[in-house]
């Protein structure tokens, strides 16, 4: 291994060199009074109350760790000499460590953490509990207080956690689930994280703001639609894209982007005053009312796949285009007249107004370039002579 060859040790070899090295004195004395679920082991270890179960003919336990426990026995592997091949898990991206950190200071009363998955580089030791027989599940794992803990998956929340800790020494009786796997070598290591994150989904943008009830801006946007007759019921609020034949005109994501176009609003920001609230609903309505088809779809007359194969404005896109012009227009005194113009605005998709811009071959472009193309041919159309200069 590149590892041997470098004479330097093991992912494990090296966890357990910290793990003597780190637990001080005085880390170990402030740890014992303190195990999981009571009571030290006269041999040293941490006793935590633990489930015992089998998976894969290999026996696993699932516990419950304070903050400050993962704070002082978790370990990262943070060597920058160590190769891709050598580590057992990814290397930790330190960016994601303050938001993650920042959600649990700011959400004491309601933050969730799923299990972490760690391997332990030790004998550990299961002892069911009274009455239970050997083959009891419920019991007590006793862990070893040198042991070198490795983190399979989770790795980020454990940092996080450490940097919340830190910060706020309160959290240290807060609790995360953790899976505990006896450790069987790197290869193992390796395969753990691969299966662990080879299945995870993360969900949609569309169904990230539909359920998140802290984000002000948005609760507003879900609100907005059902408020907006051309996006209510028309609205897919589950998917980041919509099929040709799909009765929906847009994703809910594809609102809130145009949106923050409109308001100019930074993508991470959550909350929306509200004035800004109320210049983009009247934009959005009066925006309905002078595109002919999109009055036509509120009369039932055409359908949103009839519009979706015909014409740009059917499509995420130009709704972007149509929220980054928009911008520029809500500024100027008499922007609802200027509004008026989008009748007379040629929307078909072969029109030479949107060709080379936000149409090429007949296919609508997907790049930010082609929106901030057609936000320019759009103010163009609308006699208006300011353009958007900055990228999108």
């Amino acid at each position: 291994p590149r590892a041997a060859r470098r004479g330097l040790p093991s992912p494990l070899q090296r966890a357990s060199k910290r793990a003597g090295a780190n637990r001080s004195t005085y880390q170990r004395a402030a740890f014992a009074p303190r195990h999981e679920g009571g009571g030290a082991d006269p041999e040293g270890s941490m006793g935590f109350d633990a489930i015992r179960g089998v998976q894969a003919k290999r026996e696993f336990y699932t516990i419950m760790c304070t903050f400050a426990t993962i704070t002082k026995h978790f370990e990262f592997d943070r060597d920058p000499r160590i190769a891709p091949e050598q580590r057992a898990q990814r290397k930790l991206r330190e960016s994601r460590i303050p938001e993650i950190a920042s959600y649990i200071l700011e959400n004491r009363d309601a933050y969730v953490f799923s299990s972490i998955t760690v391997s332990v580089g030790d004998r550990v030791r299961f002892i069911p509990s009274p009455g239970q027989g050997s083959d009891g599940r419920l019991g007590k794992l006793y862990i070893p207080l040198d042991a070198p803990i490795l983190i399979n998956d989770g790795q980020h929340r454990c940092a996080a956690i450490r940097s919340a800790f830190e910060k706020d020494p309160t959290l240290e009786g807060e609790r995360v689930s953790v899976v505990v796997f006896e450790d069987r070598g790197l290869q193992r290591s390796q395969q753990m994280f691969a299966d662990l994150n080879k299945h995870a989904v993360k969900p949609t943008r569309s169904l990230g703001l539909l359920y998140d009830h802290r984000d002000t801006y948005a609760r507003f946007i879900v609100k907005m639609i059902n408020d907006i007759e051309v996006f209510s019921g028309r609205i897919e609020m589950e998917r980041t894209n919509i099929s040709h034949r799909s009765k929906n005109l847009f994703t809910l994501n594809g609102v809130a982007d145009a949106t923050r176009y409109l308001i100019k609003m930074k993508p991470k920001t959550k909350s929306i005053a509200g004035e800004r609230q109320r210049l983009a609903v009247e934009f959005w309505n009066r925006t309905a009312a002078n595109i002919p088809q999109w009055s036509l779809l509120m009369e039932g007359r055409i359908t949103t796949a009839e519009m979706r194969k015909g014409y740009v404005h059917a499509h995420t896109n130009m709704l972007n285009a149509l929220g980054l012009a928009g911008h520029i227009v809500t500024k100027r005194e008499g922007w609802r007249d200027d509004l008026r113009g989008l009748q007379g605005v040629d929307w078909r998709k072969d029109s030479p107004v949107w060709r080379d811009k936000i149409v090429m071959d007949g296919r609508m472009l997907k790049n930010r370039l082609g929106i901030k193309r057609a936000a320019n041919a759009l103010l163009a159309e609308l006699g208006i002579g300011e353009r958007v200069e900055e990228a999108v």
